[in-house]
């Protein structure tokens, strides 16, 4: 094809046959000149060839493999006049950018006149460490629990269903305690009860043992008790403390990873965090619940807090906590509270009323950093992470 293409030779057809005739040759091609000139010099430049040269490279190079065309970039340097205008004994002072250390043991940066800095000059952004934000809120609500006077206190994330569910007085068949709610460990699948509290909780949830209530009128079941979850909230933690101190005063407070089956979206997470807290001692009441409350929440900048009605299987009288966004105008419910019940407390053997709250950090935490997805805490979205101050929660809510 390329002899056919450059006219040195036809092909024709005879007897139904092709027959290819030699009509020109040149003695030697454009083509061949350059690959000779390759084969010496292995590299030349294109702009200083003739038409008919740089003809024959782009042929070649439509050619596999036969050579190659790079494109270089240059740079010309050319005075300026302001350059013109510099008084020739300046011209003789050698001026500097960096200070090495050949000339600081020579001795001849004294020669040299050093270049100022351009303080103003942009610069590439410099990241230094801090803390996530949401363990930024976390270290804030601690140190706010610790100035009211509580202690902070740890529990295993996999927790035995007695922990979790009976010992709070929640019943066998509760939803709650489902597998489309709960998540369950294959294996090992069951733990060991507190064999000290079996009977009198079981005695709670069926009849109501010495409580003065009906308790829920089933046959309680040890195997239902006996199985390992993934704790559904800080309220195991607590109630596990609670049965190890029954006597009073008891002031503590968690805040600590949970684990519940849901449909992760922007509100729902199948991992997050609550915040707990109770309070045991003598002739407490639900006022000192509402008080306390409200003082966590105006040291978090949340002043306007309200109280309505709820139901929890473990309080009575039981309400959830709101609190006001001035800055989207609404209302956001927070925390559930209440007094632990008799159902609850007797049972471990505590004797004085344990005034009790528990609530999503994340959700507390969207009001705070004016978010709309909960996501966005676990997402290591580093542009937002590096764009939030450190100082943005102490500024919010106004405190040092």
């Amino acid at each position: 094809m390329w002899a056919k293409k450059n006219r040195w030779i036809e092909i024709q057809s005879r007897d139904s046959e092709k027959i290819i005739q030699l009509t020109h040759y040149p003695e030697e091609t454009n083509e061949e000149k350059i690959l000779k000139q390759l084969a010496e010099k292995k590299v030349i430049e294109f702009e200083k060839l003739d038409e008919e040269l740089m003809a024959a490279c782009l042929n070649l190079k439509s050619r596999q493999d036969v050579i190659k065309i790079d494109e270089a970039k240059k740079y010309y340097a050319k005075i300026t006049e302001n350059a013109l205008q510099i008084p020739e004994e300046e011209l003789d002072i050698l001026e500097v950018t960096r200070l090495t250390q050949e000339m600081l043991i020579t001795g001849s940066w004294r020669k040299y006149r050093f270049s100022r800095f351009n303080i103003s000059s942009p610069t590439k952004p410099v990241y230094a460490g801090k803390r996530h934000p949401l363990q930024k809120l976390i270290k804030i609500i601690k140190e706010i629990f610790v100035e009211m006077g509580f202690e902070e206190i740890r529990g295993p994330i996999v927790e035995l269903a007695f922990w979790n569910f009976d010992a709070l007085f929640q019943p066998q068949d509760h939803p709650a305690r489902d597998m489309h709610d709960t998540f369950y460990l294959e294996y090992p699948t069951t733990g060991q009860l507190p064999e000290n509290l079996v009977d009198r909780v079981r005695e709670a949830h069926e009849t109501g043992g010495s409580t003065g209530s009906l308790g829920w009128r089933y046959r309680w079941r040890r195997e239902e008790a006996e199985k390992l979850v993934l704790r559904t909230h800080t309220t195991a933690t607590t109630i596990r403390y609670l049965a190890e101190h029954p006597e009073p005063p008891v002031k503590v407070f968690s805040i600590d990873r949970i684990y519940r089956n849901e449909r992760v979206d922007w509100k729902h997470l199948a991992e997050f965090h609550q915040i707990e807290g109770i309070v045991m001692d003598k002739g407490v009441c639900f006022r000192d619940l509402i008080g306390l409350i409200r003082e966590f929440y105006s040291r978090l900048g949340l002043r306007e807090v309200k109280f309505r009605p709820s139901y929890f299987p473990y309080t009575e009288p039981s309400a959830e906590a709101v609190v006001y966004l001035k800055e989207k105008n609404t209302w956001l419910e927070l925390i559930g509270m209440g007094i632990f019940r008799p159902e609850v407390t007797q049972p471990l053997g505590v004797k004085h009323p344990v005034l009790a709250w528990g609530g999503g950090l994340e959700r507390l935490a969207l009001a705070l950093y004016n978010l709309e997805d909960i996501r966005t805490f676990y997402l290591n979205d580093l542009k937002w992470i590096r764009s939030t101050p450190n100082s943005y929660l102490e500024k919010k809510i106004g405190v040092s």
